[in-house]
């Protein structure tokens, strides 16, 4: 007996990289929501945030979004609320009148260690069912599909 068209697409689209991809960054993201909100504090939003700056700083707002993969206005609201908790400051950008930039706090340098721990932990975690050459496989495969979608964008 012939299978369903229907039962064949379902099983081509679990098969896709996008959906994979996409399927794996949703199931670490709960664990690591959990993880960053019991070590850090910080709703996983504003982790990642508070880990770019403090790794790329200084950083204004629309460097930020493009850091931590956010639009300007999920970028924009969580360094407000990261400036509000005193983790981050801004302050004007020497070299464009209206814009700012942001650079950590005494504070955020602490809360910000914490949170490049449990990176590096969570990452840990997540290929530990990998082996050593697998990871360093999985590594330059990644690096090559992210350059390769950049280059398809046109962007840096």
């Amino acid at each position: 007996m012939a299978e369903p068209a229907s039962l064949r697409q379902t099983r081509a689209l679990g098969a896709t990289v996008t959906f994979r991809l996409h399927t794996l960054a949703k199931l670490t993201d709960r664990v690591s929501q959990a993880a960053y909100l019991a070590e850090a504090g910080l709703p996983l939003g504003e982790g990642r945030c508070l880990s770019a700056i403090g790794s790329f700083r200084p950083l204004s707002v629309n460097d930020l979004a493009a850091a931590a993969n956010l639009d300007k206005g999920q970028a924009s609201r969580a360094a407000q609320s990261l400036v509000d908790q005193g983790l981050v400051r801004k302050q004007a950008s020497p070299s464009d009148g209206r814009g700012v930039v942001l650079t950590l706090t005494a504070k955020g340098e602490r809360v910000w260690q914490r949170v490049m721990d449990l990176v590096q932990r969570r990452n840990a975690e997540i290929t530990a069912c990998l082996s050593h050459a697998e990871r360093e496989q999985l590594d330059r495969l990644l690096d090559r599909l992210v350059a390769h979608a950049r280059d398809a964008l046109g962007s840096p």
